[in-house]
């Protein structure tokens, strides 16, 4: 794990290029970058603990990006008495505990590991690569305990909820435009016992959690529009995937994008219909699969553990 002296930036940034170190070929630089919500970022290739062209690269870049620039840089390396980063704790859920319970106790783990704001992305994930390799860094997060961003937490979540009775687990992919840069975004969505919500991280709190009470795929992701467009946002489209296999050994991949919707072309609806005639036919695979959930006990839904922070969107 990452020296625990070693500070938790919270860096809020705006968009920005990235910064070339010149013993760089681009090739090599260009591997290990990546990009969300129309911004770039560096991505750490270099597992843990971070090696010194990862480590000094990230301090770099933070200088560039940082109101305080090259001050803030300086004093943090240079103090000597750096408080202790609190490690958040699993969550360890008792057999007679509501899902909605455990769902709310994963997304405050999650967000009690907060957001990245860095402009490098800690853990490598592979959307292509298989369940059990993705599993695996799900285990890694945990065990650095580092802040992560959206498609992390998605992974973290489906290892999180593995094994919860009834819960069945669905990516949500978002791409949405604010002026001339295009904004991406992911959630991981829960269903349960008629209702649907989701788990994820953003900088805003209504992308991220929403509590399992909506009672169609439909409602849900309607809300999420709402959403976009408190912050001017245009959401365009949206991708649906299919259900995740709760065997952490699997070999299958997640299949990201089951049904995209193009949210520009379609009514209100329209997206209703199509996402109506989707959860169908994907329920009615649960069904002969012998997968169908029982409803969990609804209690009253707590509020989103996330405060809201400024920055941008996702």
């Amino acid at each position: 794990m990452m020296d625990e002296m070693k500070p938790n930036l919270n860096v809020t940034s705006p968009r920005c290029a990235i910064i070339r170190n010149p013993d760089q070929s681009q090739t090599e630089e260009e591997e290990e970058v990546g990009e969300e919500n129309g911004v770039l970022f560096y991505v750490n290739k270099s597992g843990f603990p971070l090696n010194d062209k990862t480590w000094e690269r990230m301090w770099h870049h933070v200088a560039k990006i940082h109101p305080d620039g090259h001050k803030m840089v300086t004093e943090i390396r240079n103090s000597k008495e750096l408080p202790r980063v609190p490690l958040p704790v699993v969550p360890v859920f008792p057999t007679n505990t509501p899902i909605t319970d455990r769902l709310w106790l994963v997304q405050k783990y999650m967000s009690d590991l907060q957001y990245n704001h860095t402009g490098t992305q800690f853990f490598e994930i592979r959307k292509n690569r298989p369940l059990t390799g993705l599993i695996d860094s799900a285990k890694e997060i945990i065990r650095e305990a580092l802040p992560i961003k959206c498609l992390e937490a998605v992974i973290l979540a489906i290892h999180l909820t593995n094994g919860m009775p009834g819960v069945e687990r669905f990516p949500i992919s978002f791409k949405s435009q604010f002026g001339s840069t295009v904004h991406r975004h992911v959630v991981l969505g829960v269903y349960c016992g008629g209702r649907y919500g989701a788990l994820g991280m953003s900088r805003r709190e209504d992308l991220m959690y929403k509590p399992l009470e909506f009672k169609c795929l439909s409602d849900l992701v309607l809300d999420y529009e709402e959403s976009y467009k408190r912050y001017l946002h245009v959401l365009k489209k949206v991708k649906i995937g299919y259900p995740i296999s709760h065997d952490p050994h699997s070999y299958e991949c997640i299949h990201w994008k089951a049904l995209t919707l193009n949210m520009i072309k379609l009514s209100t609806d329209g997206v209703r219909k199509e996402l109506e005639k989707y959860s169908r036919e994907v329920r009615a695979k649960m069904k002969t699969s012998g997968i169908v959930s029982e409803r969990p006990p609804l209690v009253p839904p707590p509020s989103s553990p996330r405060k809201e922070t400024p920055g941008r969107l996702n």
